[in-house]
């Protein structure tokens, strides 16, 4: 959801947790000129065609295989592959963003699962008093709210193993949920 803390939230586990780095779809979106424009003259930005979705399945894949064939050269002169799962360097790469898990080339990639929510209300309170630049008058309800819902929607029918988040939780709360729940997952996959 819009303004439920997903960015602040990889941040702050950046901070934490060795060897992370973060993807952000943000930094994925088209040029204004290239985003449609609907009937009432909204840039309709809160759709996949908003984005350069295949640029960002590049950039996931290429960041993902250079951790995953991470080399280092020894002293020896000899290079050493590391292979991340086989030792207690793990990197850890936060993907975060509003359509992930509605872009079929990437649910693939996906080790864990994480979905803010937000009440309408609190949500557009945040809209208004966070986002930047401001909403034109009418432009969350009529734009940005029903897409979240639809979007929202299809991930519930078509997407398995989603940790739902309460983004109106204390962002430390969250923090701890996820972070834990992050080193479980290392721990499982060391055995």
């Amino acid at each position: 959801v819009t303004n439920g803390g997903k960015t602040t939230l990889a941040e702050k586990l950046k901070k934490i947790l060795p060897n992370c780095d973060i993807i952000s779809q943000d930094d994925f979106f088209k040029p204004e000129s290239e985003v449609e424009t609907d009937q009432r003259g909204f840039k309709l930005y809160d759709v996949l065609d908003a984005l350069y979705m295949d640029e960002m399945v590049k950039s996931i894949r290429s960041r993902m295989n250079s951790l995953a064939s991470l080399c280092v050269l020894t002293e020896e002169s000899q290079t050493t592959c590391i292979n991340p799962k086989n030792t207690e360097d793990v990197y850890i790469l936060i993907v975060e963003g509003f359509l992930l898990y509605n872009y079929e080339p990437l649910n693939e990639l996906w080790d864990r699962r994480y979905f803010l929510t937000l009440p309408y209300e609190e949500c557009k309170r945040r809209r208004r008093k966070d986002y930047s630049p401001a909403d034109t008058p009418g432009y969350f309800d009529g734009h940005v709210w029903p897409m979240y819902l639809k979007y929202k929607n299809e991930l519930e029918e078509n997407a398995s193993n989603v940790v739902y988040l309460d983004g109106t939780k204390p962002q430390e709360e969250l923090l701890s949920c996820v972070y834990n729940d992050i080193i479980q997952e290392l721990k499982k996959q060391r055995e």
